[in-house]
């Protein structure tokens, strides 16, 4: 089988250049758009202020709130499906 998927490969590969080559136009383009250039607009911005002790505390406890949650309903998930695995493989095996 993997004789054949090798074969397989080597004849949808055997015309593709091991390199791939630039396209280049034959001729130059008949039409082309005239170039507009793009405006950049500068303007200041005040300096990054870091955030204050309530805020990072909050954070943290949300994350943290978060990660049980997400801990709690995937450990529920993987109880569930376990149980129906068992269950379903012994009423098989008594049948």
């Amino acid at each position: 089988m993997a004789g054949l998927a090798i074969v397989a490969l080597v004849f949808a590969g055997w015309r593709k250049a091991a390199r791939a080559a630039p396209r280049t136009p034959r001729s130059e383009p008949k039409l082309r758009r005239p170039r507009v250039p793009i405006g950049i607009a500068e303007s200041t911005v005040p300096l990054y202020k870091s955030p204050n002790v309530f805020r990072r505390v909050l954070s943290g406890v949300a994350s943290l709130g978060l990660g049980v949650v997400i801990g709690v309903v995937s450990a529920i998930l993987i109880a569930f499906g376990t149980a129906f695995l068992v269950v379903t493989m012994t009423d098989l095996l008594k049948s």
